[in-house]
């Protein structure tokens, strides 16, 4: 069993920055790819990104080019740096991993999820 957590979320302002973390206290996330999705109330639960045990990541388009995603396998940890945040990126933000290596689909383990909203 893998234990994700998550932390980072908060309030920021539109174009404000937050960096949210994954980490667990049970297992090494060295080999596995590890996700970062986000759910909406009334909406699908959309992944964001995914970085893999290689640390080649992946982003959906409509956060290239502002949201990175990187492996820090010394904390045992993977952020993800969220610059220019939209009021469309609010939400919660879950962690996940599909205990692979390659960013799959399916996740079979998931954080509590940390909320992230962007207001004015």
């Amino acid at each position: 069993q893998v234990q994700l957590v998550e932390s980072g979320g908060g309030l920021v302002q539109p174009g404000g920055s937050l960096r949210l973390s994954c980490t667990s206290s049970g297992s090494t996330l060295d080999d596995y790819a590890i996700a970062w999705f986000r759910q909406v109330p009334g909406k699908e639960r959309e992944r964001v990104s995914c970085i893999n045990a290689d640390g080649i990541p992946a982003y959906t388009s409509s956060v290239k080019g502002r949201f990175t995603i990187s492996r820090d396998n010394a904390k045992n940890t993977v952020n993800l740096q969220m610059r220019d945040l939209k009021s469309d990126d609010t939400g919660v933000y879950y962690c996940a991993t599909p205990v692979t290596t390659m960013c799959i689909s399916t996740m079979d383990y998931w954080g509590q999820g940390t909320q992230v909203t962007v207001s004015s």
